[in-house]
């Protein structure tokens, strides 16, 4: 499974062979079920994972105690709070597996010594960064001020892995709708037509 790491890391571009084989070492792989959580909320942000397969969500939970979801991530993508990482404070949110997942994580120790021995991590951890931001970026355009309809429409078209891989209960709260208007929204769309 360390394969899917190191490729990532040599899709980057700006790691040598050397360079990617002395990182691995800093990466332990940890195998988590789903349901498992990678980052609880209110406890110190002590890792950043990279997923080599499986699926997260991220979520906080409101004064209600229902979960708020504010991201998902697969395959091939970096999970962390990445402020309260990087400012080494208790976590704004939770992250937990949506599936079995094998998630390969650094601790903030290693993570910092790493940037200092391996100069090329700060383009990988700028291009994780500018992903992130891509990411919200897209939902605030794609999700906000949007029907039901309208939000459903775009993630079957533009992100069918949150149809595929998540649960219903995920995805209206992701899409900030209820349950009952996302499977209104998926009645309307997949309604056979002459009905």
């Amino acid at each position: 499974m360390t394969d899917v790491f190191e490729n990532y890391l040599s899709s980057t571009g700006g790691l040598s062979t050397e360079e990617i084989n002395f990182s691995a070492q800093f990466f332990k792989p940890i195998r988590l079920k789903k349901g498992d959580f990678f980052i609880r909320e209110d406890e110190s942000c002590r890792y950043i994972g990279f997923i080599a397969s499986g699926a997260v969500k991220a979520y906080a939970v409101d004064k209600e105690g229902k979960e708020n979801v504010t991201c998902f991530k697969f395959e091939n993508e970096f999970v962390t709070s990445f402020p309260e990482f990087v400012a080494q404070e208790k976590s704004r949110r939770s992250i937990r597996t949506i599936e079995d997942s094998v998630i390969y994580r650094i601790n903030y120790t290693d993570y910092q010594h790493l940037l200092g021995q391996v100069t090329a991590w700060n383009g990988v951890i700028q291009s994780v960064m500018e992903q992130e931001y891509n990411q919200k970026e897209r939902y605030l355009l794609n999700y906000n001020n949007r029907s039901a309809v309208d939000k459903y429409r775009h993630v079957l078209s533009g992100e069918p892995m949150l149809v595929q891989r998540t649960a219903t209960q995920d995805l209206a709260s992701y899409l900030g709708v209820t349950q009952r208007s996302l499977t209104r929204a998926k009645g309307q769309i997949h309604r056979p037509d002459g009905l």
